[in-house]
């Protein structure tokens, strides 16, 4: 990896008037202003297409984007202003609001697709020659989805639960008029996005996006291919997924996910997996696979089972799926999100796929001055962070230490807590103190989230592992934005060569 700095913030929390961040004039400036800091990466959470919860890690598709990032202002004249301004947010800047936002979006896409012209249906087909792989099966479960009350899968007649690519013709067929809007849905958002993705380059900054090792259950992945999973002949997975105890959660993380049939998926050289991976390396260009240790070997528990306590380890893949990617797509760029439990045969594999892992400095104040997550302890191939996504703002992560943590902190980053150090209108020294060592570490790849540039607290976490409401919510606004201090941005980023 080259020497840069990024900053992370979801597509969902970018500005804009839709009740959501997306592919708007919002996004393109956002890209203009951080790249005017010197910064050369964004970083977003997954943009594929989610489920029930608002979660960006339960995509109903490893492949659909979600349409909920769709600009009604970018739908190339097949809206009228009226049309337009009624999918706009009438209530907080400051937070998404997930329920306004799907029902908006959808009615503007319904409207738009009602006027589609001869020549954007050729390329739309066009498109959906291209998308072949994925994109028919997507459409036949959409209108199943929605024929059925929206109910998962496994629910459905028992016609519907068993897949076959007879079956999914019938579908379409007889429901062709539906399943062209989930085209069209798609259509869009790939069209859209390709724009944020042209504009990001222009102004020399990569985008580097997040793969979710999982699917949900309730996916059109699981219901296309459940012969790829670990799944009973009732429909239902043997085993879930999850992680044991760990910094997060005393009793581990029981996410839920249907776990793959490795061995099934190794007779035809994984080709799932390396079709997912190249969808996701042609929209990103870096790609962060999430739980990455999953593949060495994967944590399964007992589908009954009330905590992920109760789970224990089975052998993955290894590096099995990137000697078949790399057949395909010899050059591209995956950080290895390694957090959590990490043992020394974990650590070798780490090693053996050459991939850069993940340094987290929060992660680096247990009183070990050998701690990997300490800045003086970084290699030089990997990327690092104040926080993630998963943690809470550098501000808000400072106020919740107890004193002797605090003091040991501030001590590292040579910030005096006699001196203001929370204070500064609204930008505290600390959390700058904190960014720099991150920045002039020999990371490659030091990443800022946005929250931090800010200086913000504790409220505008974007999510805690575990807790299943409230999160993923957070926004910017240019009122922060324009509260940046862009000045020391711009020289610390210059000082230590980004």
């Amino acid at each position: 990896m080259k020497r840069r700095a990024g900053v992370l913030l979801n597509v969902s929390s970018l500005p804009g008037r839709y009740g959501i961040g997306g592919f708007s004039a919002d996004a393109e400036r956002f890209l203009e202003e951080i790249g005017g800091m010197g910064f050369k990466v964004w970083q977003t959470l997954p943009i594929t297409a989610t489920g029930v919860g608002d979660s960006p890690y339960s995509g109903i598709s490893s492949f659909a984007g979600n349409y909920v990032y769709i600009d009604p202002e970018r739908m190339e004249g097949l809206l009228t202003e009226e049309e337009i301004a009624a999918a706009r947010y009438p209530g907080d800047i400051y937070l998404t609001d997930y329920a306004f936002v799907r029902k908006a979006k959808k009615e503007m896409l319904r409207k738009a697709y009602a006027r589609l012209d001869e020549t954007k249906k050729a390329e739309m087909e066009e498109f959906k020659a291209e998308q072949d792989y994925w994109i028919s099966d997507y459409a036949a479960f959409m209108v199943l989805k929605e024929k059925f009350g929206d109910g998962s899968w496994a629910e459905w007649p028992e016609k519907y639960k068993a897949y076959s690519a007879e079956l999914k013709q019938e579908i379409l067929s007889e429901n062709a008029e539906e399943a062209g809007f989930y085209f069209f849905e798609q259509f869009m958002f790939f069209r859209q996005w390709k724009k944020i993705h042209d504009c990001a380059a222009g102004y020399g900054i990569e985008i580097f996006g997040d793969l979710p090792i999982y699917v949900s259950f309730d996916s059109v992945d699981v219901w296309a291919h459940s012969e790829l999973f670990l799944m009973g002949k009732d429909h239902k997975p043997q085993l879930v997924a999850g992680v044991p105890p760990d910094y997060f959660a005393k009793d581990g993380q029981l996410w839920g996910n249907p776990l793959y049939d490795y061995k099934k998926m190794a007779k035809d050289g994984y080709s799932w997996w390396v079709e997912r991976l190249k969808h996701a390396l042609s929209l990103y260009d870096i790609l962060r696979i999430d739980h990455f240790r999953g593949l060495y070997e994967f944590w399964g528990v007992p589908a009954e089972a009330e905590t992920a306590k109760e789970g224990k380890w089975y052998k993955g893949p290894h590096d099995a799926i990137f000697k078949e990617l790399k057949k395909v797509l010899p050059e591209h760029e995956i950080v290895a999100e390694d957090l959590g439990l990490i043992d020394e045969k974990v650590a070798e594999f780490l090693t053996k796929c050459g991939y850069p892992g993940m340094k987290v400095m929060q992660f680096g104040f247990d009183g070990d001055v050998n701690n990997p997550h300490l800045p003086h302890n970084y290699v030089k191939n990997c990327v690092a962070y104040t926080g993630t996504h998963d943690n809470d703002t550098t501000l808000g992560w400072l106020l919740s230490l107890d004193n002797a943590t605090r003091q040991s902190a501030l001590d590292y980053v040579d910030c005096d807590a006699n001196y203001g150090w929370a204070s500064g209108g609204g930008y505290c020294r600390a959390t700058k103190a904190f960014m720099r060592s991150v920045i002039a570490s020999c990371a490659d790849l030091a990443i800022i989230p946005m929250q931090d540039l800010c200086g913000y607290g504790s409220d505008t976490r974007m999510n805690t592992p575990g807790v299943a409401e409230g999160c993923w919510r957070y926004r910017t606004n240019y009122t922060a934005m324009n509260n940046v201090d862009r000045d020391f941005l711009r020289k610390i980023i210059r000082i230590y060569g980004r």
